[in-house]
Order: structure tokens, then sequence, then C-alpha cells
């Protein structure tokens, strides 16, 4: 399914049948989003790839119409009809996610951060036995500002069956980014604060709120 926005911003449904068409492109807002390495983008391949297999998945991107003249951009998505020729649109904005599970390394931290202090045994299940995972949104930096996040974010949970929606975000001093302003103005609460992952040292916050939107 496909909708369009003003500004002639489309927004498609992915299928983790077709992801070698679009992952590339998906990985390069990523990196470039959060201003990581080039190499980046290959370390996380596989684990993207990963998580398409997982039960429940469902992810949606923007493309906008590609500037005039010839584009080298690794954002650039192919036609539907033609998987060898590159469409004129590169891809602005990816999200997705899928449900939380005590499987997943995510869910595992999140119980060990939450026990760390002082959530009660029955206070941790009520938070991580059953909800959905927004395990990636991204806008590439020359789209941001146009409300693609939000409208990524809406899209993505419009009918997921969980009660609640959990992410990760970085901390930035006073929540003063585009991120944490979007999740404040959907009404996304703390539920973790100042959280290292294993093998990342910068302090994350993990956020929730309920659902529907």
């Amino acid at each position: 399914m496909t909708t369009r926005n003003p500004g002639a911003v489309r927004m498609v449904e992915l299928d983790a049948t077709d992801a070698h068409l679009w992952l590339p492109a998906a990985l390069d807002v990523y990196v470039t989003a959060m201003n990581y390495p080039r190499g980046t983008a290959q370390q996380r391949y596989p684990l993207w790839r990963e998580h398409l297999h997982r039960p429940g998945w469902r992810g949606v991107a923007t493309l906008s119409p590609a500037p005039d003249g010839p584009v080298d951009d690794q954002r650039l998505v192919r036609r539907d009809d033609n998987p060898i020729a590159p469409a004129p649109e590169v891809l602005t904005g990816i999200a997705y996610g899928y449900p939380g599970g005590a499987s997943q390394w995510w869910n595992q931290q999140l119980r060990q951060g939450l026990a760390r202090v002082g959530y009660t045994r029955e206070q941790i299940s009520t938070i991580a036995d059953d909800y959905f995972e927004l395990t990636e949104l991204h806008v590439h930096p020359q789209a941001q500002g146009q409300g693609i996040g939000q409208w990524l974010l809406t899209r993505l949970l419009d009918g997921v069956p969980a009660p609640k929606v959990l992410l990760s975000t970085p901390e930035v001093p006073g929540e003063e980014n585009r991120a944490w302003r979007l999740y404040r103005r959907l009404g996304f609460v703390d539920v973790l604060r100042q959280f290292s992952f294993a093998g990342d040292p910068r302090p994350f916050a993990i956020l929730g709120r309920g659902l529907p939107l």
C-alpha cells in the first residue's frame, strides 16, 4: 500500500521478501542520520536481515523525488517493474519494529536494567512481557523538519495489537533534538533513563506509551 503527503513524499509498506532492493538505502539513511562511520552499514546489515524474520515484523519507508541530474546515491530505490534500473526516487525515512520477547537481546537488556534500579519481578513483567518494539526510526538529515518522522511512526504503529510500544533513544542534554521532541509530543514517557546497553558506552533512555496512539 502506498500513500502520499504534501510535497510529493510517498510512503510504502516494506516487505521482507524484497529487502535486497530497499535495505541498502535504508541503512544509508540510518548511518547518515546517526552520524556513524560509513562502515557501520556493513556491520548492521546482517542484524537488520535477521530482524526481518522475526514474527510480527513490520516496516515502512518514505520516498522522495530524486534531484534532477545524475545521482550517485546509496538511497536510490529501484522500480517495482524493473529491478535493474534505479527509480527517480530516494529513500528519505525508515521505521520498523516487531513484538518484543524474552529471547531477544533488547528485552533481556531491558529486564536487567529495570532490575538494577529496583523494579520488582512483577513490575518488570508488566513492562517487558507484552509490547511492540520500535526498533528503528530514522529520517535523512536533508528531509528532517517536514513531519516525516511522525508520519512514519504513526503509520508503523497503526493497527499494532500490542498494548504498548517501547523504544530506546540516545540521551541528549535537555532532550533537545528532533527525536526527543517527537516522542514527547506523542506522549512517550520515561521507562528507564541513563541506561547503557552492553557493548555501547553511550547512555540511552527507554521510553514507552500505550497503544493505540
